[in-house]
Parts: C-alpha cells; structure tokens; sequence
C-alpha cells in the first residue's frame, strides 16, 4: 500500500489544497482532494487488467472552484434538500440559507464542499487512509452548533473504498453527510451509462412535489420504472422519465453492514462495484445534462447520461420530517455513518 501527497493549488484566500494519492498492490488507485474531499478520481483495472478512471471531475483546481455540481464531493452539514431553506428543531425554527430556489441544497451557499479540511494520511499492510477534519461553526449557513467532523477515506487491497464519517455537536443539529461521486464504471468520458445495470434492494421511493421535497409517503416501486429490485438497464426506462433519474430509495436495511445495497455492472468493462452502507436511504442520480456537455478530465465532454450517482444518506428533508429516520445530533452523542464501493470483475453474460 502506497501513500503520495502533492500541491493542487492555492485558493484566493492563500490556503494550499493537496491531493492525496492512496494505491493497493491490485492497481486501484483514488486520489483525495483536501479542498471538499473530493474524489478526484478512482482508477480501477477492468477484465483485461487495464486501469481506467470511472470518477467525472476535471484536471486543475480553478475548474473544481467554479462548478456547480458537486463533482465527487463531501456534502454537508446535511446532503440533499430542506424545504423552505427552514426547519423547526426543539420548537425553535432555524432559517438556512436557500441556494435552490426556496429550498437548500447540499449544504448551502458554502457546504462542507467547498472548504478546506485538516488531512493526516497512515498506511498499513492491507490498507491505505486519508483522515479529513473539519469544525463547521455554529451558525454556518444557519445550522445551529459547532460541528466537529472527521472523515475517513480507506482504500484496501480488496478493491474496496471505505468511506467513514464521525461528528460530535455542543447544541442540537441536523446531521446527513455523503459523498457525490459521479461515476461511470466504462470510464470517465466514455460517453452514456444507459447499458450500466443496476440492482437496488429497495421496494420503495420518497414521493416528492414538484420542487423534489418528500411529502412525506414512501411509494412502492413494484411494477414501475423505479423498480430495481431485479437487475434492469438503466437506459431501459430512463426514456420514460422527464429528466432521468433523481430519486431517494428507501433501503431493505439490516443491522450492521451485511450485504451489498446496490450493484452496477457495465458488461464491456467487466466492473462491478457494489454499495454496502450503514445508511437507510440512498440518492439515484443520473444527470440530464444537455447534448453539448461540459468539459471534463483531459477535455472530454460529460453530456447526456454521461455518468451516475448513489448519494447513500439518510432521506431527503428529514429535518421537517418526524416520520422519517432522524437526522438530530446531541451533544454527548457521537454521530457515525460507513459507506463502502466494493470493486470485482464479473465475466459476461
């Protein structure tokens, strides 16, 4: 197991970004970014044995600093949307600041995307980690509570990526932290994911409105284009949807991480990844971006379906939802989350 660092850039403000480089004896690589523990990119051998980037993103810091898409991100203090940029929590109501319309985003205005964190690497025989740190202050982007958070990024000689976030608060908070990789397990570039199939082990969806808030029901998926509870394309139905996939799947949950929540395989690459994690709910994303793309590593253009994601998290507006898996931090408590992609070769069909 290898272990490189090296100086991305410098931000106006004067603070240094690097890029952390973790490497198994298999030929996997990730490399992490320091500035929004950014998966930078994610090489992995295919059944050839050849090693392929299957994580969007782009090659110099300025480009990470001017998107908007959270390209392979930590999103915090909590992922998805609040609507209304408002919640109640101990019948007082905290207005956060709203960068979606009404509704907030991933974060706001400047989430944990955007900052610079605190990184330690350690290596040992079978595994090699980058250990992010950040102190969100109470009253960033309206949350309440200084956050402490640590996250753990491992890569394993097993092929696999682990992911693991600790947090501790002094007031009550909202806590929903994840990763947003864009992945295409053909490679990066190499155009639409429509022949990628899926497995999800999930029977229903979070029903949302038109501003993609839950309302408040789970809709069983049986029977409908969001059912992926046996393997099917995604290009099979993504037709069908207005703008592809966007979508809060409720997780068949088990105690303890015990098998895989999700599988994708793409059958010219032979890849495989699949997802365990400790979370109950999990964001399929498919991007509808336009024909005409935006540049990426290397010049190449993302366009239309040109990558997926699956955002493991806790559901969608929890804050404002008392039915849902709470998502409310104590002090004296210790908030944890895992996530793994477990990486094979599987031969054809």
């Amino acid at each position: 197991m290898q272990v490189d660092k090296q100086h991305f850039g410098t931000l106006a403000d004067g603070q240094d970004v690097q890029l952390y480089t973790l490497a198994n004896d298999e030929g996997m690589t990730v490399q992490i970014m320091s500035y929004g523990g950014i998966v930078k990119s994610l090489v992995v051998p295919d059944r050839y044995g050849k090693g392929g980037d299957i994580v969007l993103g782009f090659d110099r810091l300025d480009d990470y600093l001017h998107q908007h898409f959270y390209m392979g991100a930590i999103i915090g203090r909590v992922c998805n949307r609040i609507g209304g940029a408002e919640f109640v929590l101990d019948s007082v109501s905290y207005p956060v600041s709203a960068n979606a319309g009404t509704c907030q985003l991933h974060g706001g205005l400047m989430g944990f995307d955007r900052k610079v964190w605190e990184a330690v690497t350690f290596a040992e025989p079978d595994s090699a980690s980058v250990s992010l740190h950040y102190v969100s202050e109470d009253g960033e982007e309206g949350y309440p509570g200084n956050l402490d958070v640590t996250a753990i990024y491992t890569l394993k000689n097993d092929n696999s990526l682990q992911l693991r976030f600790e947090a501790t608060s002094d007031k009550p908070t909202p806590v929903n932290l994840t990763n947003h990789s864009y992945f295409n397990l053909a490679g990066e570039g190499s155009g639409s994911i429509c022949d990628h199939e899926l497995t999800l082990n999930a029977d229903f969806i979070t029903r949302v409105n038109a501003d993609n808030i839950p309302t408040g029901q789970m809709v069983p998926v049986k029977g409908t284009d969001f059912d992926f509870t046996q393997t099917h394309r995604l290009g099979e139905r993504i037709h069908n949807l207005q703008t592809g996939y966007d979508n809060n799947y409720v997780l068949r949950m088990t105690p303890g991480i015990t098998g895989p929540m999700a599988s994708m395989y793409e059958p010219v690459s032979g890849r495989m990844m699949q997802v365990y994690t400790s979370e109950p709910g999990v964001q399929l994303y498919t991007p509808d971006w336009p024909d005409i793309g935006h540049l990426g590593k290397g010049g190449k253009r993302y366009g239309k379906h040109s990558a997926f994601c699956l955002e493991t998290q806790h559901f969608p507006d929890s804050p404002n939802r008392p039915l849902f898996p709470s998502v409310i931090l104590r002090p004296g408590q210790k908030f944890k989350s895992e996530t793994i992609w477990k990486f094979a070769i599987r031969s054809r069909h």
